[in-house]
């Protein structure tokens, strides 16, 4: 099976429909797939639930998804960093999902995992309890929260093999696996494409299994977000 596509819209192309539920990895920019999430902008796919641990900012990561209003409902920790995200929001063209970091990461591992649900106490005595089935567990408070499992998933590694083996690169590394492990299908951009053999199996982070198409973009923009430099 050759898992390997010559660009993201074609990767993209017979997968993507409106109304899908799509999980894009990385943190702030730190990490995104910036080739798919623009092919995924490019194909007018509309009404979607975007799982993210952000929305990037408003020209870079989902932000230009979000100008394009192609996203309903966005799953994510921290938005802080995108004004058009808080427009959307507080004028209630955009339905939003608040979910802790920490629960966010591991919804998405239980998915990929097969896990259904789980408990945990963050977020007992909040909002983000409210409406979901609380248990008490040796004295305490635990609020059950519900595996997320996405119709594709978009992600971004350093390198791979031609039979989707990944490597993450550093702090790049962050939501990806998370992500890649909690497709139905799951394409992935790489800087550097390797033959199958090339990478040492222990230094594989994804492995190839959760694969199903890969995407080389060699030299990616990798934006910065905030950019602060001292008094000359």
């Amino acid at each position: 099976m050759n898992k390997v596509y010559p660009d993201a819209a074609l990767a993209l192309a017979d997968i993507v429909s409106d109304g899908q539920t799509i999980a894009v990895g990385g943190f702030g920019l730190c990490g995104i797939p910036e080739a798919l999430i623009a092919a995924l902008r490019d194909s007018g796919v509309k009404n979607l639930t975007a799982i993210s641990n952000n929305a990037g900012v408003d020209d870079a990561g989902l932000g230009p998804l979000l100008a394009t209003r192609q996203i309903r409902k966005m799953i994510s920790s921290y938005v802080g960093e995108n004004k058009e995200f808080e427009r959307q929001y507080l004028a209630g063209e955009l339905e939003v999902e608040f979910t802790p970091q920490g629960t966010l990461a591991e919804k998405l591992r239980a998915g990929g995992a097969g896990i259904p649900a789980f408990f945990t106490k963050t977020g007992i005595g909040t909002v983000v309890a409210d409406g979901k089935e609380v248990r008490e567990f040796d004295g305490e408070q635990y609020v059950m929260e519900r595996a997320l499992i996405a119709d594709v998933s978009l992600v971004k590694a350093y390198k791979a093999d031609k039979a989707g083996n990944l490597v993450y690169r550093h702090t790049a590394r962050n939501f990806n696996p998370n992500v890649a492990m909690a497709g139905k299908i799951t394409v992935v951009e790489v800087e550097e494409l390797v033959e199958i053999g090339e990478i040492d199996p222990d230094d594989v982070h994804t492995p190839g299994i959760f694969i199903h198409r890969i995407v080389l973009n060699a030299h990616p923009q990798k934006r910065i977000e905030q950019h602060t430099l001292r008094a000359s």
